[in-house]
């Protein structure tokens, strides 16, 4: 009865419409159903596109990060702004740390002090980057720099050159530049001895 009733209100249009709209709704299912089809190929193409994508970025960040180690030395000081920084001998004769200055016996290793507390090791690495060939892979490596940051030898440093001639130049251009307001004193360390006599004092300890 229930389903007679809306029949007699109007048999002919439900049935037009009835008729009209199975084709209409099999058309919009077998348009989703291709949909569907498209977007699983699509989304086969992006999960395969995915899928290779993820891998390389994280190799591009170990890339990226490598790269950047590579470049902070390489990035250093220019002449110009070292000179620039540098105080005239007539000044550095008014600074109490100059007075007794001695540059010492040349090496490949020199000694940094009077150091500002904001200075970090890749401050010198700035300044005595530009001493050192970063494509030779043993400058590079004797490339070093201890900076002390407690105790004593706070405020002191030790940069290790890959040889004599570079560490003469380190130590001609860098001394008296300021840092941080303060003149670093660039002198050649004295590694040698000092190694032997804390190695001793541990021994007689």
């Amino acid at each position: 009865d229930v389903f007679e009733q809306p029949q007699h209100v109007g048999h002919k249009k439900i049935e037009f419409h009835i008729s009209t709209e199975i084709p209409a709704a099999l058309q919009r299912n077998s348009e989703k159903e291709e949909k569907n089809d498209l977007c699983a190929t699509t989304e086969e193409i992006n999960n395969t596109g995915f899928g290779r994508i993820f891998p390389a970025p994280s190799s591009n960040d170990k890339m990226e990060t490598e790269e950047e180690d590579d470049e902070i030395p390489s990035e250093f000081i220019s002449r110009k702004d070292l000179e620039k920084n540098r105080l005239s001998r007539e000044e550095m004769e008014k600074y109490s740390v100059f007075r007794n200055y001695e540059p010492g016996d040349p090496n490949c290793r020199i000694y940094v002090k009077n150091l500002a507390k904001q200075v970090q090791e890749k401050d010198l690495k700035f300044i005595f980057g530009r001493y050192v060939d970063f494509e030779s892979e043993v400058e590079r490596n004797m490339f070093d720099i201890r900076l002390m940051k407690e105790g004593r030898m706070k405020g002191q440093a030790f940069v290790g050159l890959p040889n004599e001639k570079a560490a003469a130049k380190a130590l001609k251009e860098a001394n008296g530049y300021v840092l941080y307001e303060k003149p670093m004193v660039v002198q050649f360390a004295r590694s040698a001895r000092p190694k032997q006599d804390t190695n001793e004092g541990k021994r007689k300890k």
